[in-house]
């Protein structure tokens, strides 16, 4: 597949294209060089389509535990299943893993209890948000990809490279 070079080295163009690619998924917009873009958005759109092909396909468990009192409890639990877990994993290889952002007036500890059971933002929000959303839209309308759009915005101010928008659908 062919691939576009960015004037980088391949250590430093990789790590580019995982930075911005974790950027737009983490806040669903980003402003950049059209060529970026356009290679962010090859990326970004594979990533989301492996989510939406996947994203039904869970365990869900029912177990019986006896607490202290002596009271039968049903738990149910719900795991990824194997083709889920492997597109998980494909994700997790593609973006970097930020810390969830506090919110604006959010105290340390409703932050703490808010944010304890997640450990990989970036992956949660795009099974648990963009998957769902994408997964009605790829029915509706029975085609895959095309969830990203570039908008060119013009030459940058200072070396005149071409701008764009680059957001999700």
């Amino acid at each position: 597949m062919e691939q576009r070079k960015l004037s980088r080295p391949t250590d430093q163009r990789l790590a580019l294209l995982r930075n911005q690619v974790t950027e737009l998924l983490m806040n669903g917009r980003m402003v950049t060089t059209f060529a970026r873009a356009k290679e962010v958005s090859r990326i970004v759109d594979g990533i989301i389509q492996d989510a939406v092909d996947t994203v039904l396909d869970v365990n869900k468990e029912r177990k019986a535990t006896v607490d202290k009192k002596g009271k039968t409890i049903e738990i149910e639990t719900v795991n990824d299943g194997p083709r889920r877990l492997a597109a998980r994993r494909r994700i997790m290889a593609q973006v970097y893993n930020p810390p969830e952002k506090r919110k604006p007036g959010e105290t340390p500890a409703a932050y703490r209890a808010r944010t304890e059971d997640i450990k990989h933002p970036v992956v949660e929000k795009v099974f648990n948000e963009y998957a769902i959303k994408y997964l009605q839209r790829s029915r509706d309308t029975n085609s895959r990809g095309g969830y990203t759009r570039v908008l060119k915005m013009g030459p940058r101010r200072g070396d005149g490279a071409e701008e764009a928008l680059i957001e999700l659908v």
